[in-house]
């Protein structure tokens, strides 16, 4: 599988100069490309070529592989939406491919500029050390915070997926971010109180308006997101770890387009958009890939309704939020432990299909195009 490694660029103040310099022209390039393609109604890379390619040489000074990823990135720009004109930062990342970026060993590499080329050398940590060496393809140069980065794909060995005993239903939501149908809870308690003092902060901050607190909301930038990366590592770490030890496949709810299917009252919304479960669901599908977990999704509808003892499915259930309990049988638990019973009760009743299924395709993988 593939996998983007995220690494540091150890950078003079001549060598920020040029790429900076080599940004802001490969950028301003996409923005004419941009106008072009909004203009003419075409995403046709090749078409768009033949009227730009020489344009763009000539009025922003890039070389010829960097007119073709300029022209590139417009054109899957604009393929997005259609219905508004590609727009890009100065400081939006620029494509580089093995015509204009080559490794010099594993801890430095040689980039094109406006200026030529520069070997600059690669930050390297003991996560990303294991993992340079199976480079493949093109990389994004991006600048945040005064740094600059390469974002890598690397080619990580997938695993045969082992043949499950078990099935660890995962219950995703936003006062517990995740319950397993073990009954352990990864409570969103802390996200709240984290997300809180931030929000809290940022508006003093902001009242504020002296230069001192413009410098403080400008480190608190990306603080929050930061945070829930960390805390969606943690969970998904440890998610996968289970289902290695007791032999289970995992089992999720798909929650494709939820956002659109849900309403909250008004005071929620901003913690409902702040609902970092699709995160989440990447983090544990790579995670799985990687060590060999079966992942399986399923259909999320009346999970947390329905009774796993009758199978009563009903919203009087649920008279609160954090508890169930049945109006049939009188059955009661946790709300969100029941309804991640229910998520793995439904593949575990088909468990030796689902065995049999990935046995086969230990045995007999599926060729290419199948």
């Amino acid at each position: 599988m593939m996998q983007t490694l995220k690494v540091k660029l150890d950078t003079s103040a001549e060598n920020n100069r040029a790429l900076l310099e080599t940004m802001h022209q490969f950028n301003a390039a996409c923005n004419y490309v941009g106008e072009k393609a909004f203009e003419l109604h075409t995403a046709n890379k090749i078409e768009l070529q033949k009227i730009v390619y020489r344009d763009i040489r000539e009025m922003f000074g890039i070389s010829a592989q960097m007119a073709v990823r300029a022209i590139s990135k417009s054109c899957e720009a604009y393929k997005r939406d259609k219905s508004i004109k590609p727009k890009f930062d100065p400081n939006g990342a620029v494509i580089y491919d093995q015509r204009i970026m080559s490794w010099k060993g594993l801890d430095r590499v040689s980039l094109l500029t406006l200026d030529g080329r520069i070997k600059l050398p690669v930050a390297i940590c003991d996560y990303h050390a294991p993992r340079l060496d199976r480079i493949r393809g093109q990389a994004d140069l991006i600048f945040q915070n005064g740094t600059f980065y390469l974002c890598v794909v690397v080619d990580v060995p997938e695993p045969k997926k082992f043949v499950p005993q078990n099935v660890l239903g995962v219950d995703l939501g936003i006062k517990n971010i995740a319950v397993d149908s073990s009954g352990e809870e990864f409570s969103g308690e802390k996200i709240e109180k984290v997300r809180s003092k931030i929000d809290n902060l940022k508006a003093d901050l902001q009242s504020c308006g002296t230069d001192s607190a413009k410098r403080h909301l400008k480190k608190l930038s990306g603080k929050e997101a930061r945070f829930h990366r960390d805390v969606n590592h943690c969970i998904s770490k440890k998610l996968v770890a289970k289902a290695i030890d007791t032999s289970s496949a995992i089992v999720l709810e798909d929650l494709s387009g939820i956002r659109e299917r849900i309403t909250v009252p008004k005071a929620q919304r901003r913690k409902q958009h702040n609902w970092s479960f699709y995160q989440l669901r990447q983090y544990i599908d790579y995670k799985a890939a990687i060590a060999g977990v079966p992942l399986i999704c399923i259909d999320p509808a009346y999970t947390s309704q329905e009774c796993p003892i009758c199978h009563l499915i009903s919203r009087s259930n649920r008279p609160t939020r954090d508890e169930f309990s049945c109006v049939c049988c009188g059955f009661s638990g946790p709300a969100d432990t029941i309804a991640a019973r229910n998520i793995a009760a439904r593949v575990s009743v088909n468990m030796p299909i689902v065995a049999r299924l990935f046995a086969e395709l230990q045995a007999h993988p599926p060729g290419r195009g199948s």
